[in-house]
C-alpha cells in the first residue's frame, strides 16, 4: 500500500481535474481559484518553516567532519570538508548545493564471498544531479509564460535546452532527462531491497506527481495542440491580478496547472523543503573551530556551583586532620 496508495492519490488527482473542466466546465476554479490558493500554501508554508528552523537554537557547533580537523600546524587539515573558517564552509556550502558534492562520495554495500565489501556508487549522484538541474532549467523555460518581454536569460535557456533542433516543435532535452532520472529514482526505491523497506508513501507520492506533470507537458508540447496564445494569457493575467479564462485551452492543459498547483501546496509540508533547509543545517553551514574558540551555551540554566577553592576553605581544618594535602595553608 506503501506504493500503491500514492499512485492512486495522483490517477485520482487527474481524473478530478479531468471531470471538473471537461464535465462540469469549472475552468475558473482550475485556472485561477486553485492556482492562486496553492500559491499562497506555498508562500506562507515556505516562509514559516525556514523561520522556524531559523529560530531553533543551535548550542554547540556540530557539524559534519568528513576530513583532518584543523589542530597543529605541522597536520594538514581539509579546509573544504571539516572548514575551520567562513571561508571553507561558504565553499563547501556552494559545492554542496550545486554539485551535490557528499552525494557524489555516496557508497555502496554488498556481500562478495561471505565479506562485507564497499563500493563506489555514482549512479544516485548523476540521477540526482540530472534532476535537479533539468527541473531547474524547465522552470527557467517557463518563465516565457509568466514574463513580458521575455527576459534574455530564460531565451538563453531554451536555445541551450533545445540545440539539438530535433524535429518541431523543438525537442528540449531536459524533457527526456527529467523523465529518465525521475524514472530511476522510483525503481531504485522498488528493486533495492533496504531502500524499498524504509520507503513510505510520502517518498513516493512526490515522484508520482512530478512524473505526471512532466508527461502531463510532455504530452501538450508534442502530441496535443495547446493554444499557447491562450495559455500565455492566462498565466499573465494570473501575475498581473487580472486573471480570465480564454477559450480553446485544453483540457490537459487544466490536468498540467492543478499538478503543478498540487506539489506546489504539498511542497512546504513534505521532505522536498530540503531546498530551503540545506541553507539551515548545522551540520553544513558551521565552521569546526572547537579546539580554537570555546562555545558556551547560551541557553544553559544558571546552575550554582561550588569550586575547589571555596570547598577548601571550607573543610581545609578538617582536610589538615585527615591527612589530606591541600593547597593553602
Amino acid at each position: 500500500m506503501r506504493l500503491w496508495l500514492p499512485l492512486i492519490a495522483v490517477l485520482a488527482l487527474i481524473l478530478i481535474a479531468y471531470a471538473g473542466v471537461s464535465g462540469a466546465g469549472m475552468n475558473y476554479l482550475f485556472g485561477v481559484f486553485i492556482p492562486y490558493i496553492a500559491f499562497l500554501i506555498f508562500l506562507i508554508g515556505f516562509i514559516s518553516r525556514v523561520v522556524k528552523w531559523g529560530r531553533s537554537p543551535v548550542p554547540f557547533r556540530i557539524p559534519t567532519t568528513a576530513g583532518q580537523e584543523k589542530s597543529l600546524p605541522w597536520i594538514k587539515d581539509n579546509k573544504i570538508d571539516n572548514p575551520s573558517t567562513t571561508g571553507g564552509v561558504i565553499i563547501r556550502m556552494l559545492l554542496e548545493v550545486f554539485l551535490f558534492r557528499s552525494l557524489f562520495r555516496n557508497l555502496k554495500s554488498e556481500l562478495s564471498g561471505g565479506k562485507l565489501a564497499y563500493g563506489s556508487a555514482k549512479w544516485l549522484w548523476l540521477a540526482g544531479l540530472a534532476f535537479h538541474y533539468s527541473f531547474l532549467t524547465i522552470l527557467i523555460r517557463h518563465l516565457r509564460f509568466f514574463t513580458e518581454p521575455i527576459p534574455f536569460f530564460v531565451k538563453w535557456a531554451e536555445t541551450l535546452d533545445g540545440i539539438l533542433q530535433v524535429g518541431v516543435p523543438t525537442f528540449y532535452q531536459t524533457d527526456m532527462v527529467i523523465l529518465a532520472a525521475v524514472a530511476y529514482l522510483f525503481l531504485r526505491r522498488v528493486f533495492v531491497p533496504q531502500l524499498r523497506y524504509i520507503s513510505l508513501a510520502n517518498d513516493y507520492f512526490p515522484l508520482f506527481l512530478i512524473l505526471s506533470i512532466a508527461v502531463s507537458g510532455i504530452l501538450m508540447r508534442y502530441f496535443f495542440k495547446t493554444n499557447i496564445v491562450g495559455v500565455k494569457e492566462l498565466t499573465m493575467g494570473l501575475v498581473t491580478f487580472s486573471p480570465k479564462i480564454p477559450e480553446g485551452i485544453g483540457v490537459i492543459f487544466y490536468i498540467h496547472l492543478f499538478l503543478v498547483s498540487i506539489l506546489f501546496a504539498y511542497f512546504p509540508f513534505s521532505k522536498l523543503m530540503h531546498m530551503g533547509g540545506v541553507f539551515l543545517s548545522p551540520t553544513r553551514n558551521l565552521a569546526n573551530n572547537n579546539r580554537a574558540v570555546r562555545h558556551i551555551n547560551p541557553w544553559n540554566y544558571p546552575v550554582k556551583v561550588h569550586t575547589y577553592e571555596e570547598y577548601e576553605d571550607e573543610f581545609r581544618e578538617v582536610m589538615k586532620e585527615a591527612g589530606i594535602p591541600v593547597e593553602k595553608e
